[in-house]
């Protein structure tokens, strides 16, 4: 059993458990999102130091990879099971849900390119700028996707995906990780 210290990370789920880990995601973006802002409040003062580098690296290591992996998780396996759990019945409201995160992943893409762009300079030491508009602009529209599929999706996914299409949810998450699923 794994031991959780206070104030530390909790143990992450495992992949029998794919909501769980598709929510843990959602406080590891969160927690990104909150690093990206005392980023920029520390540039001005401090410039591209260790620090700075340090944090720009791994936020930047989080959004090009565990973000990514979470939308692919979402977009390839969990929106397919959840509408074919719907077979044979009126899933339009599941279906604009389904199409409108999926337009919310495209638009928090495109927010991620240009503070991506900055973080890779100030990750090598370089001088670069993290506006604070689009650092609330990006951070806000997380905030607000992950608020949709805490109460919408992943209650949704709960009770109409099958257990088995759950279990292959988790093996595709865990597969797409390398073997790791949290």
């Amino acid at each position: 059993m794994a031991v959780s210290f206070p104030g530390g990370p909790a143990p992450a789920p495992a992949a029998d458990d794919p909501l769980a880990l598709l929510s843990a995601c959602h406080g590891r973006i969160a927690r990104q999102c909150a690093t990206l802002g005392r980023l920029a409040a520390h540039l001005p003062a401090h410039g591209s130091d260790a620090a700075a580098q340090t944090a720009a690296a791994s936020v930047l290591r989080y959004f090009d990879t565990a973000a990514v992996h979470h939308h692919e998780d979402e977009e390839e396996d969990l929106f397919p099971a959840l509408i074919d759990s719907m077979a044979g019945s009126d899933a339009v409201c599941l279906h604009a849900l389904v199409d409108g995160l999926v337009a919310e992943h495209r638009q928090l893409a495109r927010r991620w390119e240009p503070l991506r762009r900055a973080l890779a300079e100030i990750a090598l030491g370089r001088t670069a700028e993290l506006p604070a508009h689009e650092i609330k602009e990006f951070t806000d529209a997380y905030a607000a996707h992950i608020q949709r599929e805490e109460d919408e999706l992943l209650p949704m996914a709960a009770r109409l995906i099958p257990d088995d299409a759950l279990a292959a949810i988790g093996q595709a998450m865990k597969s797409r990780r390398g073997g790791e699923a949290g």
